[in-house]
């Protein structure tokens, strides 16, 4: 078990990528803290990770409220001491080529997907400092490399996590916390199952097929891991050879 009784909180993890994150931590052995927006999803999703004989717990959160992040890193701390494990994938779209996209589309996609990295990651660091170990892990995209016409909010929400994760991780280096980032390609999701397997889409990816959400997972968990331990700093793209 990679990561026996290590506290993980991994953000936007009530479906897709987030959930098969979670439920991978768990077959590792850690400790799981499930956040999302929907109540029902969040009580399904903990009974399910429950199920698998791991400690859940659940804890309801906007990550785009400061006051939120903050409040599920003390609910985390108030159960379980610490966090070990930190992954910042909660994430929305709101695509639309820029003469279409508004301001409260830019708004909400940069406050969700970029300052809620900032609010979780802030929240976790000192209690990290104090442990003098921990890892954060982002999951960014490969938009956030490339760019993608109709997704200027996104691919800029994507490409500043990058910026964002590599000046972390020389700050908190000296205190054997690394953090990273995971940027998918097309994955095979609730959220991307209209445009699936379309040509046009299989042949932008050398690799001719999506990807599956573990494949996602199996790299963060290894990330999370000590196997890991002396890497910080990276963007590890998990794309079929997308950004090639």
């Amino acid at each position: 078990m990679l990561l026996k009784d290590k506290v993980a909180i991994v953000t936007g993890s009530t479906r897709g990528i987030g959930k098969e994150i979670a439920c991978d931590f768990a077959r590792e052995g850690a400790k799981i803290v499930v956040t999302g927006t929907n109540e029902e999803k969040l009580k399904l999703t903990s009974e399910e990770i429950a199920s698998m004989g791991c400690e859940v717990l659940c804890v309801k959160a906007d990550v785009s409220s400061f006051e939120q992040a903050k409040n599920l890193v003390e609910t985390t701390i108030s159960k379980f001491g610490r966090v070990d494990i930190l992954v910042n994938n909660a994430g929305i779209t709101r695509d639309n080529l820029i003469a279409r996209l508004t301001e409260e589309d830019w708004d909400i996609v940069l406050a969700v997907n970029l300052k809620g990295v900032f609010n979780c990651s802030k929240a976790v660091t000192r209690i990290m400092m104090k442990q003098r170990i921990g890892k954060i892990i982002n999951i960014t995209s490969v938009v956030g490399v490339t760019g993608n016409a109709g997704q200027s909010n996104y691919a800029a929400s994507k490409a500043g996590m990058i910026g964002f994760s590599k000046s972390l991780a020389k700050e908190l280096a000296s205190r054997n916390i690394t953090v990273n980032c995971v940027a998918p390609g097309f994955i095979e999701t609730e959220m991307t199952s209209e445009l699936a397997n379309t040509e046009a889409l299989l042949n932008s990816i050398p690799l001719k097929r999506t990807g599956k959400t573990i494949e996602i997972a199996k790299l963060v968990t290894f990330l999370a891991s000590e196997n890991a331990d002396y890497i910080t700093g990276e963007v590890i793209h998990v794309d079929g050879g997308m950004a090639m």
